[in-house]
């Protein structure tokens, strides 16, 4: 019985997953579109990371970029962003700003903005009280520029402190 409960468990988070797939690239696709149309230029991205070494229970979707709080947890979840940016060469321009977003709104940023020097790194910390079904991810502002996580530099990581009561 509890191996069926499981499996059905399993399958309900994966189901849940793809649908939660769907509907960010429909809205990536929206976001998108509004840029194009945005005669600023101020749409962002998700900054999406390819090298995942600890995702237990799926929380961290690696198509979109986005940790969701699973279903049944509610807690304190530390979060830490780091960003890592090298435009090969001093004088060239070095510009970038990532936020790390809750619920849609960015809470820190990162940024840099200089010729001084060819790269460089910053890293935010921050602690959320987080209700199931609530997601965080980190985004990039149009416009600006990151490394490739080719070196593992650009990190993300979220994890449950303590779970407290819904």
């Amino acid at each position: 019985m509890q191996k069926k409960k499981w499996e059905l468990e399993q399958y309900l988070n994966s189901s849940m997953n793809s649908l939660e797939d769907l509907l960010a690239r429909a809205q990536n696709t929206l976001r998108n579109i509004r840029g194009r149309l945005n005669t600023l230029g101020m749409a962002a991205t998700n900054v999406v990371y390819q090298s995942i070494f600890i995702n237990i229970g799926e929380a961290y979707n690696s198509s979109t970029g986005v940790f969701t709080v699973p279903r049944y947890l509610h807690g304190l979840f530390s979060f830490c962003l780091t960003m890592y940016s090298n435009k090969g060469s001093e004088g060239q321009r070095l510009y970038q700003r990532v936020a790390l977003v809750r619920q849609g709104r960015s809470e820190v940023a990162m940024w840099e903005d200089n010729r001084e020097d060819a790269e460089d790194s910053a890293t935010q910390s921050v602690l959320f009280s987080l209700r199931a079904g609530e997601q965080v991810y980190a985004q990039l502002m149009s416009g600006r520029e990151i490394c490739g996580d080719i070196w593992g530099r650009n990190i993300f990581s979220g994890y449950l402190l303590y779970p407290t009561e819904s």
